[in-house]
């Protein structure tokens, strides 16, 4: 069953003297830097400290020990179904003397073995996107396809959006992708696409996942791991819009003398996302505990089409096939004399069965019955 932990991140390291020794019994404590919330633990045997489950973003780390100086890190980035991990070195010192670490080397994620990318906020808000679908930057991860022919029933049987979206990673079918948001089924059970595409300015972050999952993945050869924004203790909101508009785009190519007019065209997509601190003036105000993000987002499409056909002259649509090079039997496709073919239109005309049906459609129909008429009318 899937649970919040699928997005949930953790923050684990090792905590030594200046010697190189092992730290056992030191206090850590890590704090969100948007909502303020913290948690501490105490080192083990082994001067190793985990603390699972934590929310993406970013967050600040303090490691503190009788005898030796505090040692704190700040702005440590947690992403989706992270393992970050952060090792302090304590100096010695008095506990109120504080050591900052501003910067340290990236290091290779030796914690777990799970393979993905992330594509974090800046990038899913500052690149183009076309109807504002996150899902077209899947294909910044490596060994991924995108945008290619879509299941010919899932149009006709589901329809929108969803039908059209076609994701294939390491060469597997679209079929064999698994989607989640906030740790909860996102997955369409008849296409296996989405269920629902939150808005761009609701989401944190996603990851795409492609192999050696943890324990609470599976069904899937990849896991599209979508997570939303949580409220902190600032107020945070976008207000947006994007419009499109006949009046802007270029008149139609015509392979005609007469030029049509542009097809009509209104496209408005627009929205708000608010988030912070739940506060009631003179009642209760919620930072540093309880927080609230919202987020709305409507489409307006309104269009319509234009299209040039050639359909039958009017000599035509009354009988007249003079002048045509060659009339076949619609039955037989063997040439028949503009005679006989006249004759056997006014046969079928003057058949009360028959008599109703419009000349723009005889070939059709003769194509049907023809074989069993033809003698008659001969």
């Amino acid at each position: 069953m899937p649970v919040l932990a699928q997005t949930f991140g953790e923050i684990t390291g090792e905590v030594r003297d200046s010697a190189g020794g092992i730290a056992v019994g030191a206090r850590v404590v890590v704090t969100n830097e948007a909502t303020a919330a913290t948690r501490e633990v105490t080192t083990n045997e082994a001067g190793i400290y985990s603390f699972p489950a934590l929310l993406p973003g970013s967050y600040s780390l303090r490691a503190e020990m009788k005898g030796f100086s505090t040692s704190s890190r700040k702005n440590v980035l947690l992403q989706v179904q992270q393992t970050v991990r952060a090792d302090f070195a304590l100096q010695v010192g008095e506990v109120t003397q504080v050591v900052e670490i501003t910067a340290t080397a990236g290091l290779l994620n030796t914690d777990d073995a799970t393979i993905g990318t992330v594509i974090e906020n800046k990038r899913i808000v500052d690149l183009p996107l076309n109807g504002r679908n996150f899902l077209q930057l899947v294909a910044l991860s490596p060994n991924v396809s995108f945008g290619f022919a879509n299941n010919q029933t899932a149009p006709a049987r589901q329809g929108g959006q969803r039908s059209q979206q076609n994701i294939s990673v390491a060469g597997a079918r679209p079929t064999f992708n698994r989607f989640t948001l906030d740790g909860i089924e996102d997955t369409d059970v008849n296409f296996l696409s989405y269920l629902f595409l939150p808005s761009i300015d609701a989401l944190q972050e996603f990851k795409v996942q492609t192999g050696i999952y943890p324990a609470e993945f599976g069904r899937a050869i990849t896991q599209i791991n979508v997570s939303t924004k949580s409220g902190g203790n600032e107020f945070h909101g976008t207000v947006f819009e994007f419009l499109r508009n006949s009046a802007l785009n270029a008149k139609s190519y015509a392979f005609t003398s007469a030029v049509p007019p542009k097809d009509p065209f209104r496209f408005n997509q627009y929205g708000f996302t608010l988030g912070g601190p739940v506060w009631i003036p003179k009642l209760f105000n919620g930072r540093n505990k309880l927080f609230f993000s919202s987020n709305f987002e409507s489409l307006r499409n309104r269009k319509q089409s234009q299209s040039i056909v050639s359909v039958p002259s009017l000599a035509i649509r009354s009988g007249n096939f003079a002048g045509l090079p060659q009339i076949f039997d619609p039955a037989t496709r063997t040439e028949l004399e503009a005679a006989v073919f006249r004759r056997l239109v006014a046969h079928l005309k003057s058949r009360p069965d028959t008599q109703n049906i419009d000349l723009m459609n005889l070939a059709g129909f003769c194509r049907n019955c023809l074989g069993n008429w033809y003698s008659e009318a001969a």
